[in-house]
């Protein structure tokens, strides 16, 4: 006897799960220039990998006993590959009741559930695909009670949890708010859609409500605001594909897992390749900018540098990128912002430590850095504490660091590019200096005393500087070794390329979770 009859019903509510919320709900969603859950999960992973669970789950309506009506949970996810290497994906079905849950005792995901579980147990990365504005009011009124927030069977533990273990990957889909902005933001690394994807703590209604301005959904919490103002989202993409891109370029830096080595993907770039531009890529006049992220391209494999909060912070440049095939974290200063560093800048520095950390991936920080940005806003912005949250997390990372001095590198912001709690190995260009302060300024406030007393100061001051500048040569530091090494900058990428090569049988003896100790300042 076959079971031929309750097959086809089980493929007959698959094809009405795949109707998403109708073909009218569709149309209106696309027309906003959006792809629906299914198109972008099926945009995300490898054609042909995707693994649907729960796909049957939903409301069903029932005429004596003959289904006559099916709603799909608002929420489709399960098991998929990302150039050849599984992970779970989830998002929410916004054209079926604009995302929001539908009551069954366990989530299939959104707000914990099923798929951040499965990411857990199996150790894979998780990549939430955020379209859903969270609980309404209307709780109140469906229950006959008013909850306490966080009340139910999911919260945000096991979102907190494999922040600790597996890439988590957040891409704000629509427009998000509450409960699925807060979970958006329990990921490792964030992007959003410029024009069609906003995010903030409660909406516009919520604002005139308690302000009585009126906001549209954009200046509240679109790409300016979240991403290049805040922070709080990191990479902004130019439409829904470009974004399924940069989450698929992102996770090919990190490993399945803590426990696993990040992949090594072999470019062709050869590891001895020496460009001659970096040779005069630093401008002799030391207030002349120069595009920093030209030179890092003349280091790195080419084409791999794929670059974190371009928009934000932007006196600091932090990128993903390759060296010789190996993954590796570059954080630089940004001469055409001044490479000051502000309380933004100093932020991003210390989440992009934390990150290469977390996965095991080396850190580069090449140095031209004047010092901290001083004045009352700076330090109305708490410079000082999230200065020294840079140099706190330097001090915990377990990663090989290593120190490229180019130009500047001085007072506490220098500090904050030098590995003390490790190998503590800086490699220096003959057109870097460092100090405490530079010697323009810093001797006017060193000799004060004694350029006010000379019968000509300007020109007491002048000999000054001329002589603590001989003094402050890159060729006397490295004399004392207290530079380990001074470079002809067309050597750096077979230099580095070396070193990194060498320092992967390090990295796999340190595998696993890291420690966090102490309180950030």
């Amino acid at each position: 006897m076959s079971w031929q009859k309750e097959v086809d019903e089980i493929h007959h509510r698959r094809r009405l799960a795949e109707a998403c919320g109708g073909p009218a709900a569709v149309e209106k969603h696309q027309a906003q220039g959006k792809l629906t859950v299914r198109q972008r999960i099926a945009g995300l992973v490898d054609q042909g990998t995707f693994r649907e669970v729960g796909k049957l789950a939903g409301r069903a309506t029932y005429k004596e006993g003959v289904l006559v009506d099916f709603e799909p949970a608002p929420y489709v996810m399960g098991l998929g590959k990302i150039d050849g290497r599984p992970v779970a994906v989830g998002g929410e079905d916004y054209t079926i009741r604009a995302g929001t849950g539908f009551g069954s005792d366990r989530r299939k995901g959104g707000q914990g559930g099923f798929v951040e579980d499965l990411a857990f147990e199996y150790r894979i990365p998780l990549v939430n695909l955020v379209d859903g504005t969270g609980g309404t009011v209307n709780t109140v009124k469906r229950k006959g009670y008013a909850v306490v927030p966080g009340y139910g069977q999911d919260g945000f533990e096991r979102s907190v949890q494999l922040l600790g273990v597996v890439p988590v990957v957040s891409a704000v889909m629509g427009t998000v708010a509450g409960g699925p902005a807060g979970r958006a933001l329990l990921a490792h690394w964030t992007v959003m859609v410029r024009g069609t994807s906003q995010i903030f703590a409660a909406g516009p209604p919520v604002v005139e409500r308690a302000f009585g301005s009126k906001l549209h959904k954009e200046d509240l919490g679109g790409a300016k605001v979240a991403a290049d103002t805040a922070g709080t989202i990191d990479n902004v993409a130019a439409d829904e594909h470009d974004c399924l891109a940069q989450i698929r370029r992102f996770l090919s830096f990190m490993p399945q897992n803590v426990w696993e080595m990040a992949p090594t993907v072999k470019t062709g770039d050869p590891a001895d390749r020496c460009e001659d531009g970096l040779l005069s890529i630093i401008p002799r006049n030391e207030r002349q900018a120069y595009d920093m992220r030209k030179l890092i391209d003349m280091i790195v494999d080419c084409g791999s540098a794929f670059e974190i909060q371009a928009g934000f912070g932007r006196a600091a440049i932090t990128t993903l990128a390759r060296m010789d095939g190996y993954p590796v974290g570059i954080i630089a200063n940004n001469p055409k912002f001044g490479g000051i560093i502000d309380a933004k800048a100093a932020r991003k520095q210390t989440h992009f430590i934390e990150l290469c950390d977390s996965f095991n991936i080396p850190l580069i920080l090449i140095a031209d850095v004047p010092g901290l940005l001083v004045g009352v806003e700076s330090e109305s912005d708490a410079i000082l504490r999230f200065g020294l949250q840079a140099r706190y997390m330097l001090g915990q990372v377990s990663v090989p660091v290593f120190s490229l001095l180019v130009r500047k590198c001085f007072g506490v912001a220098g500090g904050n590019v030098i590995d003390r709690a490790g190998l503590n190995f800086k490699i220096a260009w003959p057109s870097a200096s460092w100090g405490s302060l530079p010697v323009e300024g810093g001797v006017k406030a060193a000799y004060r005393k004694e350029i006010a007393a000379a019968a000509d100061p300007a020109r007491r001051e002048a000999e000054l500087e001329a002589e603590l500048r001989a003094l402050s040569s890159p060729f006397r530091t490295a004399e004392a070794f207290a530079v380990e090494d001074l470079i002809d900058p067309r050597e750096t990428r077979p230099y580095l390329c070396q070193f990194i090569e060498a320092l992967q049988g390090r990295l796999k003896t340190q595998l696993g979770p890291r420690a966090r100790f102490g309180v950030r300042p």
